[in-house]
Order: C-alpha cells, then structure tokens, then sequence
C-alpha cells in the first residue's frame, strides 16, 4: 500500500479466549476429545433453557414488530422498564433517555473505548477480562494502564496503587470496575466500591462499571451496582442478557448513563457515543422486547436462583479441590461462573512437561511451545490441553504478570465437573514435579502450600 492502512492499536486487539479454539480444532483432527473450559457461554455448555422463556420469544417471534428498526437508543417501552427498575433502588436516577442498547457489550465496549480522545486513559483492572484491556489498549495505540487485583485478598483491588497510579498519571481520565468480576469470580463489598467512587470523586474522573453479572452473586456475598453507590460522580454502567438469562446469542446489552449533566466534558462524550449508535440505526429489536415479558415472568427469580445455587455448590467443590495443591494461590469464586487460579511464583519454568500419548500432538504442542518467548503458563495451558484434552485460558492473557489460568464453572454434570477438576489438580502436581524430578529443584519437598488470610466481609 502506497501509505499505512493499518491503525496504530491494531496490535493490541488479542483475545486468547478464542484463539486458543484454533489449537483445539488441530487437536481434534488428531482425535483428542476436549472439554472446553475456556468460554463463559452456559447455553454451549449444555445449560437448559426453560421452556416458558422460548414460549415468550417464540410469541414475540410471531408479531411483525419484532422485525422492524425500533428507536436508536433502544425500545421505549423496555428503556421504560429499565429505568423504573433502576429508581426503585434509590441511588441515581435514570430516565429511558439515559439508556442505549447495543448488539452485545463488545459493541458498547468498542464505542466507550473507541470515541475517547486517543491521550485520554482508563484505568483497567489486572487480571482484566480481555475485550476491555485490548479495546483500551488499541484506542490508544498503547499497552493498557492497570491497576492490580490482589490474590492475597480474594482478588479485589489494591485500593492504595490504584490511588497512586491514579495521581501520578495525568492521562487518566476513568475507572473501570468490573463487579462481579470476570476473569477471577471476585465480588466487590459495598466499601470496596465507595472507595473507588471518592478516588473518582477527588480527581476529577469518571467511572465505568461493568456489571454484566450482577445478579450472579452467591456464597452469601453481598454488592451493590454502581448507580447506588456512585452519588454525584459521572458514570457508565454496562448491563446485558447473554449471561443471566442466559441468551450470548441475542447480542443484546445496554449502557446506563449516570450524571451526564454534572460535567460539560463527560455529556459531550456520551452524546458521542449516541451519534455513533446513530449511525448505525438501532441494534437488534427482537431480544429488547423480550426483556421486559421474561424478567418479569414468575418462573424468573427461582429460576435465576437455581442458577446462582449451582455455581456456589460448583465454585465450593473446585476451592476444596484446587486448594490442596502445592504451588497455587487460589480463591473461592462468589460471583460470575470463573475462576481463576494463580501459580505461586517461581514454580513455572521451560522445562515442564505432561505426557502426551498422541505423537502427532506431542509434536504439536511441542512445536507451539518452542518460542523461549512464550508465558510460561500459557506453555502449561498447552500441555494440558494435548494432554488431558481439558482447555483453560492462560491467566497472563487477561493483562497481568500473574501466572496462571481461568476456567469456568458452566459445567451442568457435576460429576463430569468433578472428574475435570481431578484430571486437573492430577495434571498440575504432574507438571510442577516433572522438572523437579528431572533437576531436583525442589529437593525432596514440593513447593510449600500457600496460605491466605481469613476472609473478612
């Protein structure tokens, strides 16, 4: 080409999550059965859809409306819905013209991003769910600014290096919070986010939350959406249906807008993003007509509560598990349906391997572990996947220096689940003492268990 078409972020836009599937179709072709583990889609995993919320879409279906372009912003009638739900929780107060639908949250996560003036930051959590780091990282033609989640304390945010990182980087212009969290499982307590809100408030910033998950919550956790706890600071909160009800095929999730009036600058910024959408016409009818009829059915909060019953009985069976192996920091999940566990460091190195009966995939994964450039835990993901067939996601993928890997707990058998989490701890104490073995690293000893401290609130 005569001159550059390539744009300046076009390389931080990965998503490991997906690019390991097409190591998983190779290894398939060879004949390895895999379970995937790496995607947070209930409905591939073999989770039900009752039969009263395909009866709804189904009639709506039938009504020639459905088919049509309905307003930019979103539905009437449905934005109605939302913000009167919202104002019943005290907090902000909405209006439907605070709301904007849009064909899933990667679209709203590209235009939040994407309409930010290029030398305008936000500040990403570390471990961080990939679509925000990498979106955050390509507007600006930068690697992301982050701030760490701490494993010691069941993965929140290290408030005090948020603060600092805050302070002495001028170009920070928002937070973002994702609460329940993905990839880890945490859950914010309510003082967490009221901290995070006067950070805001004291530097001038605004907030974005994404809250896909809020309404997975178990374990007796406890948390708040932005919108109660935010006051006067300027906000975002992104919400959707593709993981509660569960329906990721609708593509359908909706921006929230809080105090847009109380800065100049910020309501300059979400009219942007409006005139976007505008462009674009609207985003999918179908599915924000069927908001309303299915959250509001008599079947949906049990329904809903089994749900969330199931992944607290899951996230407990996978800590009890995981926990007692030498060389792991892990946390129970409380929210969401992953987890994420982190190699104590120092016990990952180059030399480790799992036996791989399958020669053609030994080869492979022999082949795609060859770069002394790779993470060392995505090697391990490797590894077990030509091994076991069972496909995590390298944690170093969600933008941290942690080492580690996220699974999901999505899996309806739990039996079947608790034969992966076998398989799994089996593989890890396999890995970890492979090199060991061969170099006596370790000595006669494993690496020591590592301990946490009690969890408070």
């Amino acid at each position: 080409m005569r001159t550059d078409i390539v744009h300046m972020g076009a390389g931080k836009l990965t998503y490991e999550i997906r690019n390991i599937i097409r190591v998983v179709e190779k290894l398939q072709q060879l004949g390895i059965k895999v379970h995937l583990e790496n995607i947070g889609d209930p409905v591939a995993k073999g989770e039900k859809i009752p039969h009263w919320m395909k009866r709804i879409v189904a009639d709506l279906a039938m009504q020639d409306c459905s088919y049509g372009y309905c307003h930019t912003q979103g539905i009437l009638e449905t934005r109605e819905y939302l913000a009167a739900n919202r104002n019943r929780n005290g907090g902000v107060h909405i209006s439907p013209g605070d709301i904007v639908f849009f064909n899933g949250l990667g679209e709203a996560i590209t235009k939040i991003y994407g309409l930010l003036r290029s030398t305008a930051r936000i500040i990403t959590p570390s471990p961080t769910y990939t679509t925000h780091s990498s979106s955050e990282a390509a507007h600006a033609g930068q690697p992301p600014v982050t701030y760490p989640l701490d494993p010691l304390n069941h993965w929140r945010p290290d408030l005090r290096e948020l603060r600092r990182r805050v302070q002495y980087n001028p170009s920070v212009a928002g937070i973002l919070i994702i609460n329940p969290d993905n990839p880890t499982g945490a859950v914010y307590p309510e003082e967490t986010l009221r901290e995070i809100v006067a950070i805001a408030r004291e530097l001038d910033l605004f907030l974005i939350a994404d809250e896909i998950y809020q309404n997975l919550v178990y374990n007796g956790q406890k948390t708040l959406p932005l919108a109660d706890v935010l006051g006067d600071v300027p906000g975002l909160a992104m919400k959707g249906i593709s993981k509660e009800l569960p329906w990721p095929g609708s593509r359908c999730g909706w921006v929230e807008i809080y105090n847009a009036d109380k800065d100049p600058d910020f309501l300059r910024y979400v009219q942007s993003i409006i005139n976007a959408k505008m462009i674009e016409v609207c985003s999918t009818t179908l599915p924000q007509r069927a908001i309303p009829h299915i959250l509001q059915h008599p079947e949906y909060a049990e329904y809903l509560g089994q749900r969330c019953r199931r992944y607290e009985s899951f996230s407990n069976l996978a800590y009890r598990k995981l926990s007692d192996v030498p060389g792991l920091m892990v946390n129970r999940t409380d929210g969401a349906f992953y987890m994420s566990v982190a190699f104590e460091p120092g016990v990952l190195s180059l030399d480790q391997t799992l036996p791989v009966p399958n020669r053609e995939a030994r080869k492979l994964v022999e082949e795609l572990t060859a770069d002394p450039e790779m993470q060392p835990d995505k090697r391990f993901v490797y590894y077990l996947l030509a091994s076991t067939g069972i496909c995590v996601v390298p944690l170093s993928s969600f933008n941290t220096p942690l080492q580690g890997f996220r699974m999901t707990l999505l899996e309806p058998d739990e039996e079947e689940f608790s034969r992966v989490l076998d398989e799994l701890l089996h593989s890890i104490r396999l890995y970890l003492g492979s090199a060991a073995a061969r170099t006596g690293r370790f000595g006669s000893r494993a690496p020591s268990r590592w301990r946490f401290p009690p969890r408070t609130g």
